[in-house]
């Protein structure tokens, strides 16, 4: 069962069906082309990361150096986007992301990336060490360097809370529910009260749940798939279903747009937000609702939802310099910025302990003291093994059947076991 045959034959699968997604990384944002003799570094990412002010820093304190930051909404938009730059050996950034849930599949084959410790050193008394050693190989060397961690939290409205005869208050509000059973009795009532549901959909508990156990999710450390015997799936699968029962969800499919015009909508007053969810809460709930979100604990404790590093492709021709930028974003002084800016959580320890970090709130979101709500709990995330197609189990095995279970298309056994039946599919490597 080699890992790296499997990443050969994806990669020419992939290309063929991925040639017309060329144009998908739309949303980005072009600094001034490099002068004769400047280096021009691209770098490649998707979401949010909070990195547009930090490159112009870079630029100016490098004036030979110009940067292109090149955004693709969605990571199931720029997996297959990266796949086929590295089949190809061409068009990859100097500097890519690279998401929890895929790093195990692009690290496979090494032979597409710099090994960056000779251009920044050994950097693990930097970091969260578990969060550092992901980035290496079984070999040692270090392919890419952490960016942030997923702690979680509740985003809520308060004006649909208020509406609904629930507290406004944070602390309040986080009282209501330090447990699942809680939560999902807060959302009957505000179901019976408004005639909505509290939760955008199954699929955000079910992911944030799975992060709060730690240990075998849908692999095992021998990289076996173990989702139908690991308690982490079962634990997180009976809770999503409980919520549907209880209609405590909106039934929105988490990324569309009836999703994401959801969140300026009132469609529902509620999602799980890891720390890297508030640049997006923002985004699509946009200016007019600045004041109304704030955040809240999480019911039954901490997790790590999601989280990513930053690589280098062989194929870039300024390896030296794209290391060193990534040094530079995935710095103390780079992971607070970012974190200001769009709300990923450092996992540099030096920027969890900073001052400015975390006295840090957040005025979209009621001036919530996010570096305190999320940094509290940074160095004790218990982090799940994540296996080479984690992200595809997820999204393309349980997610479908989660949804169609919510969606009143299937009922739980047929569900479960299309998404046991799925993730083998999925998830073979």
């Amino acid at each position: 069962m080699s890992v790296n045959s499997r990443r050969r034959t994806l990669a020419v699968v992939a290309l063929a069906a991925v040639t017309a997604l060329g144009g998908l990384a739309a949303c980005s944002k072009k600094n001034e082309e490099a002068k004769p003799g400047e280096i021009k570094l691209v770098v490649d990412h998707f979401g949010e990361f909070g990195y547009d002010e930090l490159v112009k820093q870079y630029e100016a304190s490098h004036p030979g150096i110009k940067i292109e930051i090149r955004k693709t909404a969605q990571l199931n938009d720029y997996r297959p986007l990266l796949v086929r730059y590295l089949a190809t050996q061409k068009g990859a950034g100097d500097v890519v992301a690279l998401e929890e849930g895929i790093i195990s599949e692009f690290k496979s084959n090494p032979a597409n990336w710099v090994d960056l410790t000779p251009y920044v050193g050994d950097k693990r008394s930097e970091y969260l060490p578990w969060k550092y050693d992901i980035g290496k190989t079984s070999e040692g060397k270090l392919l890419a360097l952490p960016t942030d961690v997923g702690g979680l939290g509740v985003c809520y409205r308060k004006d649909l809370f208020k509406a609904a005869g629930l507290p406004e208050d944070r602390e309040a509000v986080s009282k209501l529910w330090p447990s699942w059973d809680q939560f999902i009795q807060v959302g009957k009532d505000y179901r019976a009260k408004t005639g909505k549901g509290l939760l955008d959909s199954v699929t955000t508990a079910f992911s944030a749940s799975l992060s709060q156990t730690g240990g075998d999710l849908f692999y095992d450390k021998d990289f076996n798939i173990v989702a139908d015997k690991s308690a982490a799936v079962k634990t997180a699968w009976d809770l999503a279903l409980k919520l549907a029962d209880n209609g405590v969800t909106a039934k929105t499919r988490t990324w569309s747009d009836e999703w994401q015009a959801g969140f300026q909508q009132g469609t529902f007053a509620a999602t799980l937000c890891p720390s890297w969810m508030l640049g997006i809460v923002e985004q699509n709930s946009g200016a007019g609702n600045k004041g109304k979100w704030d955040l809240a604990a999480v019911p039954g404790g901490g997790g790590n939802w999601g989280g990513s590093f930053l690589a280098v492709p062989t194929q870039s021709k300024h390896p030296k310099e794209a290391a060193e930028l990534a040094a530079f974003l995935t710095s103390a002084e780079g992971q607070v910025a970012a974190f200001k800016a769009k709300g990923p959580l450092p996992s540099n320890l030096k920027a969890l302990d900073n001052p400015d970090f975390q006295a840090y709130k957040n005025a979209y979101f009621s001036d919530a003291p996010v570096g305190k709500i999320f940094g509290e709990g940074a160095k004790t995330l218990k982090p799940g093994i994540i296996g080479p197609k984690h992200q595809a189990i997820k999204e393309r095995a349980f997610e479908p059947q989660l949804q169609a279970y919510e969606a009143g298309q299937l009922d739980a056994a047929t569900a479960w076991a299309n998404a046991i039946k799925d993730a083998k599919t999925q998830g073979a490597v």
